[in-house]
């Protein structure tokens, strides 16, 4: 996910942008409102400082808002009432109020994804992966060559969370983050037992890429390795009718030609006549 990020004070937006870049998103770092006007993107999101040096960060908001429905979320030292409620009202989607954690900043981002996310897209029907895998997340269900595979809850919500991105590296805690718990801070060890469970349900479809000491990484299989026992089988078939058939064929050669060697001499009559 692409973030811009319009931040002047260089502590604050290093730090952000280093828990942003180690979640895995993409980030855009500009420090002022002209800037931030003149990005040309792509961006998915826009975290939006008020106090900026050049402008009034409302008023960015709002040329922002003018432009498109990219999301917005406020970031600012301003926790007037006020302040956020003109924020809200002039187009923000969200307003987070310094001093805020990453986790919280990411949480907000991902709620707000969901929210904006349009209808067209919420009821276009399941999400396809490859030639074999669809996850119908409205309805929360997956299936596989169209036939519903059972998945336990965690196991749906895990592979619901690796196909929003695949091929992204995911970190163990921004995992755990996601599918179990914001708070959690007991061993990992249940993850691996659900990675295992998705690759053995949906083998061939997809396959999850341990990364030592990181994560996991999701990859969509495009396409399928041919069953090697139907391949090599199909080959014997094709190489005993070969057989078959050129055995048959010699055979009837031999039947219908003549040999001149085996051939009876003609009669040239008896000695003396």
């Amino acid at each position: 996910m692409r973030v811009l990020l319009v931040e002047d004070d260089e502590p604050v937006a290093e730090s952000l942008r280093r828990g942003l870049l180690r979640y895995g998103f993409q980030v855009e770092w500009v420090t002022t409102g002209h800037a931030a006007l003149a990005h040309q993107g792509p961006y998915d999101v826009v975290l939006l400082d008020l106090g900026l040096p050049d402008t009034d960060g409302l008023d960015v908001c709002k040329a922002l808002r003018t432009r498109g429905d990219v999301p917005i979320i406020v970031i600012s030292a301003r926790s007037d009432e006020t302040d956020r409620v003109v924020g809200l009202e002039i187009g923000a989607d969200d307003y987070v109020s310094k001093p805020f954690g990453v986790r919280e900043v990411i949480a907000r981002i991902r709620a707000v994804m969901r929210r904006v996310r349009p209808r067209t897209e919420m009821s276009a029907g399941p999400d396809r992966y490859g030639p074999r895998l669809t996850v119908d997340r409205k309805a929360a269900r997956v299936r596989l060559d169209g036939v519903e595979v059972a998945l336990a809850p965690k196991e749906y919500d895990l592979l619901a969370f690796l196909t929003e991105e695949p091929g992204a590296l995911m970190s163990r805690e921004q995992i755990m983050e996601a599918v179990w718990d914001a708070n959690w801070f007991g061993p990992t060890k249940t993850l691996d037992v659900h990675v295992a469970a998705l690759r053995r349900k949906l083998a061939g479809a997809i396959t999850i890429e341990a990364v030592r000491g990181v994560g996991f990484r999701l990859e969509v299989v495009r396409d399928p390795v041919p069953d090697l026992k139907t391949a090599s089988a199909s080959k014997t078939a094709s190489t005993s009718a070969s057989t078959s058939d050129s055995t048959s064929d010699s055979a009837s050669g031999s039947a219908s030609g003549s040999d001149p060697q085996s051939a009876p001499a003609p009669d040239q009559g008896a000695p003396g006549s």
